[in-house]
């Protein structure tokens, strides 16, 4: 089933490869959305697809890259969302 989900990533996430990073994650596991910095110093994900691929999606986003430093995670399912595919803005 496709679902949407949103991710706030908070920590050591900027500067980081962390966007670059989720984007090649998200285009592996077949997901669409973006991933996006926020002025708080977090970034922002929203994930379109298979919800067994988002979770695996959520799950990488709990540790990032190797440079990150996640210290926490939210995340709810919103509304479904048509995306083409996963940008960095």
């Amino acid at each position: 089933m496709n679902v949407s989900y949103m991710a706030h990533v908070s920590g050591k996430v900027q500067g980081v490869y962390f966007r670059a990073s989720s984007q090649q994650i998200a285009i592996d596991h077949g997901l669409s959305g973006y991933a996006r910095n926020l002025t708080d110093g977090g970034v922002e994900v929203l994930m379109c697809g298979e919800e067994h691929n988002i979770n695996k999606m959520l799950e990488w986003l709990a540790h990032g890259p190797p440079e990150a430093e996640v210290e926490h995670i939210e995340s709810k399912q919103v509304p479904w969302q048509e995306h083409h595919f996963f940008a960095i803005s």
